[in-house]
């Protein structure tokens, strides 16, 4: 539940629409409801912006299917991660509303129309290898109400193309870089742009890369100023990260806007 339906329940309250048992029955669950293996965040929403979250690995299917239920009553979006395609068949047989992204294994129920930002979101990948943890940040930004533009397969090692997309680049609110190996990408990102770059390290690489702690230390020691970085291939981090500085971009510019 999100502050404008509890706004619009206390309007109907208001208004005679709705009595104080019914706006009672649809707040009884405000702040959790405890399922007894899950304590769904009802009010995360009203909280942070953006519902809770369902991290599938570790779960059972029975788990996740029961708070998926127990998350649809509620009429909201829904964003589950790091879910198997046999998760997605469990959920597809309560509702008929799940897509999935079989790349990055993530599944969104759509329930309400995406309210798409202005700013937006750029996500450039070192390598084609790079992609899977991109497109969790890409789905994850899109499902918050992001515009993201993707520009993958822009590595240091043919630096050209991503001097060839410097409009793109210039065009960006802020930059995720998704890589590995030796994770050079943010700090050339971060030598090109003046937004928010938010380094992503994946696990790709050789030996030495040591799973992708080459790449996390290599961003961390960034030479280039304005970057964060997120833990390997948490591209999910970076896209709500990403989503948290643009929505208050977005905010600033309508106050902005209100005040002239």
């Amino acid at each position: 539940m999100e502050e404008k339906d509890i706004k619009a329940i206390l309007k109907a309250v208001k208004e005679n629409d709705l009595d104080l048992d019914q706006a009672m029955s649809k707040l009884k669950d405000l702040p959790f409801e405890d399922i007894g293996y899950a304590k769904i965040d009802h009010h995360r929403g009203i909280r942070n912006g953006y519902p809770e979250v369902i991290f599938c690995e570790g779960k059972t299917i029975e788990h996740i299917v029961g708070i998926v239920e127990r998350m649809l009553v509620k009429e909201c979006n829904i964003l589950a991660s790091r879910a198997t395609k046999e998760v997605y068949d469990a959920i597809c047989e309560i509702t008929d509303e799940a897509e999935y992204y079989e790349i990055c294994k993530m599944i969104v129920i759509k329930r309400k129309p995406l309210e798409t930002t202005s700013g937006k979101i750029l996500i450039a990948t070192g390598g084609t290898s790079d992609i899977a943890v991109a497109e969790e940040a890409a789905i994850t930004a899109e499902v918050l109400g992001n515009t993201v533009v993707r520009l993958y397969d822009v590595g240091v090692a043919g630096i050209h193309r991503l001097l060839a997309n410097r409009e793109i680049l210039q065009d960006a609110s802020i930059v995720i870089a998704v890589a590995g190996m030796e994770g050079a990408l943010a700090s050339v990102v971060g030598g090109l742009v003046d937004v928010p770059v938010i380094a992503v390290p994946t696990s790709i690489g050789y030996g030495a890369n040591f799973g992708g702690l080459a790449a996390l230390l290599a961003m961390l020691n960034s030479c280039a100023s304005g970057i964060g970085v997120v833990n390997i291939d948490n591209g999910f981090g970076a896209g709500y990260l990403a989503s948290t500085m643009n929505r208050q971009i977005e905010l600033a510019y309508e106050r902005g806007r209100k005040n002239d």
